[in-house]
């Protein structure tokens, strides 16, 4: 998983998400208001391909939200069949809260 949890507000404009998710070298961020949402590269790419303007669409326009969950000692191959279940490719890791993201990436590096 990656650590720390990368977080943004949903009233951040894309243009911004996306800049932090490049700094970071990750491609999702848990969305601190609005409770189990996260926005990802694909949100934005959305957003950037029906022509919204990313200086003035922020993530809570494109945010996921009711995001599924795992927790911190769940098997990384019960993680990816939720992945493939739910047709994801990010699940935030929740413990007492958020504590950080996995990613399809990281399930692939650790079962290969």
């Amino acid at each position: 998983m990656s650590t720390p949890l990368e977080t943004i507000g949903a009233d951040t404009p894309l243009r911004e998400a996306a800049r932090q998710m490049d700094d970071a070298g990750i491609s999702a961020l848990v969305v601190t208001t609005g409770g189990g949402c996260i926005v990802t590269q694909s949100d934005i790419i959305g957003a950037v391909a029906a022509g919204r303007d990313t200086t003035e669409t922020v993530v809570g326009d494109v945010m996921t939200e009711n995001v599924e969950t795992v927790t911190p000692d769940l098997m990384m191959e019960e993680v990816a069949a939720m992945m493939t279940m739910y047709g994801v490719k990010h699940l935030p890791v929740v413990d007492d809260d958020y504590v950080g993201m996995v990613s399809s990436t990281d399930v692939a590096a650790h079962l290969s």
